[in-house]
């Protein structure tokens, strides 16, 4: 099998490579009714070292930025109740915590969840979070922008290994709601 962008060596469909996965993910895959086959998202197995975005694409190719997206944890506080939620923006992009999330959640004061609290939660890899598999009560903010790319480039739910999915399969998420500028310029 052939990965639908970027060149990768070991290529299978995601329910092909539950053994990959962690529980959350491969349990969301195993029961997936999402618009898309099952099939349709795939699995390239990827090395650990270069799971951050700027080494794997020095790694992997400069040209997957474009088409890959991350995966984050935020937390949004209004009195003493605190609201997890996950938001997808493109991988050159950063979230716009303290304006679209905040406002989206009804919060206060929103920031992104300390890491031991977005692993936790999700039973996912700090630096692989992905989408698909996240609990179901969670908010999930998708940026327009990913919603709107044939392919996208996101972890797995560990550091080793990606899932490449069409776009529009995360707008069709639990919870999902696409947003017009969830991702801004990156600062520097």
């Amino acid at each position: 099998m052939r990965a639908p962008l970027g060149r990768f060596d070991v290529v299978s469909p995601a329910p092909e490579a539950l053994d990959l996965l962690v529980p959350p993910v491969a349990d969301a895959v195993r029961g997936w009714r999402g618009p898309v086959p099952a099939d349709e998202l795939v699995h390239v197995d990827t090395d650990p070292r270069w799971a951050d975005t700027a080494a794997f694409l020095e790694h992997y190719g400069p040209d997957l930025l474009d088409r890959s997206a991350n995966c984050v944890v935020v937390a949004g506080k209004r009195g003493g109740e605190t609201t997890l939620a996950a938001c997808l923006v493109p991988s050159a992009t950063r979230v716009d915590v303290n304006g679209v999330v905040r406002r989206r959640l009804g919060a206060r004061k929103a920031s992104f969840a300390p890491a031991d609290t977005a692993t936790g939660e999700t039973g996912m890899e700090y630096g692989g979070i992905t989408p698909i598999g996240l609990p179901a009560a969670w908010p999930l903010l998708v940026d327009a922008v990913v919603a709107d790319l044939p392919y996208v480039l996101v972890g797995s739910g560990s550091r080793r290994g990606k899932l490449i999915v069409p776009g529009k399969v995360f707008a069709a998420l639990p919870n999902a709601v696409v947003v017009e500028g969830l991702g801004v310029a990156a600062a520097g």
